[in-house]
């Protein structure tokens, strides 16, 4: 784009601002926001106070004046033109400081700290927390920065050198006002009147409170222990928040308790982030809405829009804003003589240098972005986010929502550049349709979801067009932020300022221009426009808040100490997924550029989101275009749709193609009604039955029967074809959610579509303990499961004082999960058996194992599977005597890495099974240390080597290479070679087999489907699959 063009589209920005902002000042001011269609103020709605829509926003402060405050400091670094819009920007804004001043006080204890409205914020407004904290307290610390030096505008200067930003001087403005923190101390009056809402026994703030009175409508606050008369009125007080809302309150506290020396909001929004945090699903996924007072997920929706898209924003936003910084200080000084004084953190233990740490909020970051690249993101059609269930990540509704257009600038901060440009393209297409972002729009009907069609201004998608331009610098984002311009002006422009759409099909507008709009959606634009800007090139760690106001943490004058670094360890998990190939670092820009400019417009899959819009079957009627459903003349020629409109052709590549848009191939198969009918020779009909299904856990559903069963696959292409089950009886299963079929129901099912193999590389490794349920009892119920006639020895693994902290664990859970089940169902344990003595009974808890088998010249068959292994074999008994054969091995003797020399001559030929530990020496090595034996039913059996790689279903492990043929310790060759298997776990698993009351072999089977395997079925032999 020429630099002409790019200064015309600067100025109509500048002119777009101040006419809301003008009109603001001029007809609302000092209220909170304009009504643009009416021409009045827009206020609290008194008569209705559980109109949250308005009064969560609204605390009568000014809100609209004070999200300006950064967006006019912004604009005082305009390169200079003839209407001299940088000094009008700053004269501006140093007024907008004035005013607010003149209305509320400088925010000191004395005479001048009250306004012609109060003393500061003393107002009597129930808000929401967060909203108050982005805009409110994050608009006045955007502006002190501004005012300060500490942020850049262009021919301000009012830090002389040597100067502590940290205790600035004052600074005499043209107007003769005399700024001196002011605005930080307003700030921190305000901050200071949200501190009650964090009396709560989670971490997590309630999400509204009073601004003059605190939370008397919170009747369980611990608060409330040292005011027991305060007695809520009227119904009960919602205390569902959001992800977003407790956890998204980092940055400005953080800045607040740096700028003003008051440790107590910072260490109170990072225990509120981590709050939210550690409550994350198995498969690292957080939820939308949460209970801020029992800390449980309210409802089972996982989404990066709205409820938890500025949760992930400050996991990434706190790294940068904290890094090069020294760890806070927590100790919060109460002043001398201040009744008043609250800090909520008395009510939890400090937090841990590793919580107060930026790589820490790193780390989360990293792994949130996993969690949701594995179980959110789709490439069907073009790459977009689904929404998926929080605990199985199962498909839960299929619509995009405007908030979410935030995501691809993050990516950008993140350097996950790839992935940003892509998921960009569809909430561009989107707009084109649409000329703006609806609220939702549904992926499946491609329309408006649920008559969610309105677009209050929101900023997300100039956001995010803004980073990816800063990222690439090309002139595709120019266009796309031209687009947006002339649509607003277009559809949003009102006399008295700009006007939300409350319907985007049919243009109709809504009576009030939010605050965002000129504190984010212009900035933003502007920003866009303005590629000298000095926050442009500010090289610092400073971040845009999700309300869009820059803030930094200055660093002090005098040196500090070295940073330091976190010590010890937390003991919560922050781990779900790991990836040494996390982006730590910014990629390069593309080392050529088309011919035509532009990289983006060259994409070989530019129209794949233009086909999920169906942009190249809207009509660009004069009534259409009027409706909202394109944005302006279509500059295409043919059905190959241009988009942004504003894109010149010229921009395409003469010789562009396109690539084949991604629809997985999908079958579904349905089962006879009745399970062993066969219909036409085949085990399938098209009848459609009952559900069969049986939740195991979290991540399984057991299928109780093939009757009328009806299961739907999917080709995953990337890296080794599998098919994936992606719906059984309709029913959504997540990415890593499992089908567990029983072996017995399956029979001798043979068809093409569906078929039982054996699999000839994994087999399943089968240990029995037993453990005694009741807590005093020393008994031992350990011994060879096969004599059961005898009586029961006196030694039990599981009770020996000296066995491993993971075997004990391991029998007390088991004791507690039987004793919880027993109280809840009034029952009583078994305790013995009829006609045996009274010894207490022994639970058989059966642990499963995936084992992997050997490769090369070295690797010896398998002993035949025990009888554990047949489907139709007896079922192991919960209690008691076990039947012999089972667990055939019951003599186990631990080698260690056994590298350093033959093992003694006992060990193969009185152990059934040997243990060693992987590491030191080759595979081959180890069992060239077993000496000879003479094969018998006592002998050596079986070699289990035990490896450190995460115990699971096998895909972590690598088949060991025997390379070697195997030979005695004497170089002799070996007459008859020693079977060996693979199993992860590392020392658990060594220590868990070594004190194993019996083991055994046991087939696995898996489904193919025409050849190809199905990765999530689980072909179960009728035991406990029990993973530990």
């Amino acid at each position: 784009m020429r630099s002409d063009r790019v200064r015309e589209l600067r100025q109509e920005t500048v002119d777009m601002f101040y006419h809301g902002f003008d009109n603001y000042m001029k007809i609302a001011f000092p209220e909170d926001e304009l009504r643009p269609v009416s021409c009045t103020p827009l206020t609290r709605d008194a008569k209705n106070p559980r109109n949250v829509e308005l009064n969560d926003v609204l605390g009568n402060y000014s809100l609209t004046l004070i999200d300006s405050l950064s967006t006019l400091a912004i604009l005082a670094s305009a390169p200079p033109d003839d209407r001299g819009t940088g000094p009008k920007a700053l004269r501006d804004f140093q007024d907008g400081v004035a005013a607010l001043v003149e209305q509320y006080g400088d925010g000191s204890p004395g005479p001048s700290g009250v306004g012609l409205r109060g003393r500061g914020f003393d107002l009597d407004s129930k808000v929401q927390v967060f909203e108050t904290v982005i805009r409110g307290v994050g608009g006045l610390l955007s502006a002190h920065l501004f005012a300060i030096g500490a942020l850049p505008i262009a021919g301000y200067h009012p830090r002389r050198p040597g100067d502590d930003p940290l205790n600035p001087r004052p600074v005499v403005w043209p107007s003769g006002f005399r700024y001196d923190g002011q605005l930080l101390r307003l700030a921190l009056d305000l901050a200071q009147r949200l501190l009650p809402a964090f009396y709560t026994k989670t971490g997590m703030p309630y999400p509204r409170v009073n601004l003059r009175h605190g939370i008397p409508f919170y009747a369980n606050s611990p608060l409330h222990e040292f005011s027991p008369d305060a007695t809520p009125e009227g119904p009960p007080e919602i205390t569902e928040t959001c992800s977003a809302g407790a956890g998204s309150l980092v940055l400005e506290f953080t800045v607040l308790s740096r700028l003003t020396g008051d440790a107590r909001f910072e260490q109170l929004a990072k225990r509120a982030f981590w709050a939210v945090w550690y409550r994350k699903s198995q498969i690292g996924l957080i939820g939308a809405g949460v209970d801020a007072e029992q800390g449980h997920w309210i409802g089972s929706y996982s989404v990066i829009g709205a409820g938890a898209d500025s949760f992930f924003e400050y996991a990434l936003k706190s790294h940068i804003l904290l890094s090069g910084h020294e760890l806070p200080n927590q100790t919060a000084v109460p002043p001398p003589h201040d009744d008043a004084w609250l800090d909520p953190n008395t009510l939890f233990a400090p937090l841990s240098d590793v919580e107060n740490s930026a790589d820490t909020f790193l780390e989360a970051w990293h792994h949130a972005h996993a969690a949701i690249k594995r179980h959110l993101y789709s490439e069907r059609d073009h790459p977009h986010y689904e929404n998926v269930n929080l605990w199985t990540g199962s498909l839960v509704s299929n619509w995009v929502d405007s908030l979410g257009a935030y995501y691809s600038g993050l990516l950008v901060l993140a350097g996950e550049l790839d992935e940003a440009v892509e998921t960009n393209l569809l909430y561009t297409a989107i707009w084109t349709r649409y000329a703006a972002l609806p609220e939702r729009w549904s992926i499946r009907d491609k329309t408006v979801e649920g008559g969610l069609g309105w677009w209050p201004l929101r900023p997300e998608f100039i956001e995010s067009t803004y980073h990816l331009y800063r990222a690439t610098r090309d002139p595709w984002y120019l266009y796309v932020g031209e687009m947006v311009l002339r649509d607003i002006k277009r559809r949003c422009w009102t006399p008295c300022g700009w006007a939300g759409l409350q319907n985007v099909l049919d243009g109709q507008k809504s009576d009030r221009m939010e605050s965002f709009f000129l504190g984010e959606t212009a900035k933003y634009m502007y920003l866009l426009f303005d590629d000298q800007h000095p926050l442009n090139a500010l090289d610092a760690a400073y971040v845009f808040s999700t309300e869009g106001h820059p803030l930094i943490i200055p660093k002090a004058a005098t040196p500090s100490v070295r940073p330091r670094s976190p010590s010890g360890s937390d003991n919560r998990d922050l781990t779900v997924y790991y990836d040494e190939a996390f982006t730590n670092t910014c990629p390069p820009r593309p080392a050529s550029t088309p011919l035509s400019g532009s990289v983006v417009a060259a994409r070989d899959d530019i129209y794949h989101a233009a086909r999920m819009l169906d942009l190249h079957l809207l009509s660009t009627s004069r009534i259409t275009i009027d409706g909202g459903q394109v944005s302006g003349l279509h500059m295409a020629r043919s059905n190959f749709t241009l988009f942004p409109w504003t894109l010149p052709p010229e921009l395409l590549p003469s010789n562009g193609t396109c690539s084949k848009v991604y629809q997985p191939h999908e079958v579904t198969l349905e089962f006879a009604a009745t399970a062993g009918q066969s219909v036409g020779g085949s085990s399938f009909n098209f009848m459609l039955g009952g559900q069969n299904l049986e939740r195991l856990s979290t991540d399984r559903i057991r299928v109780s029967s093939l009757s009328s069963l009806k299961i739907t696959l999917r080709l995953e292409e990337g890296g080794e074809q599998e098919w994936q089950v992606t719906k059984i009886n309709g029913f959504p299963l997540g990415r890593d959610e499992f089908a567990v079929f029983d072996r017995a129901i399956l029979g001798d099912l043979s068809d093409p579509r569906f078929h039982l193999v054996r699999d000839p590389v994994m087999v399943k490794l089968q240990q029995l303990h037993r453990v005694a349920l009741h807590e005093n009892d020393t008994s031992s119920h350990d011994r060879a499961p096969g004599d059961h006639h005898e009586e029961m020895p006196q030694l039990d693994p599981l009770q020996d004082p000296n066995r491993p902290a993971a075997l004990s664990e391991l029998s007390s859970l088991v004791r507690s999960i039987f004793t919880r089940v027993a109280a809840s169902l009034d029952i009583q344990l078994p305790t013995s058996l009829p006609g045996m003595a009274t010894a207490p009974l022994p639970y058989n808890l059966v642990i499963n194992q995936t084992a992997i088998t050997p490769v090369g010249i070295g690797a010896g068959p398998l002993p035949p599977a025990t009888a554990a292994a047949d489907a139709a074999a007896a079922r192991i008994p919960p209690f008691g005597p076990v039947p012999a054969g089972l667990f055939p091995w019951t003599t186990i003797y631990a080698a260690g890495d056994a590298c350093s020399g033959p093992l003694p001559q006992s060990a193969p030929r009185d152990h059934q099974v040997i243990l060693i530990r992987r590491g030191g020496c080759s595979f081959s090595a180890k069992l060239a240390n077993i000496p000879a034996y003479a094969p018998s039913p006592t002998s050596l059996q079986l070699v289990v080597v035990v490896s450190d790689d995460e115990e699971g279903g096998g895909a972590g492990l690598v088949r060991p290479l025997l390379d070697e043929v195997q030979r005695t310790p004497g170089g002799m060759l070996r007459r008859h070679l020693i079977p060996m298997v693979m199993v992860g776990g590392g020392d658990v698993a060594y220590q868990r087999l070594r004190y194993a009351a019996g083991v055994g072999l046991a087939k696995r089977y898996f489904i193919e489907s025409q050849g190809v395997r199905v990765r999530n079925i689980i072909v179960d032999e009728g035991d406990v699959e029990t993973a530990l």
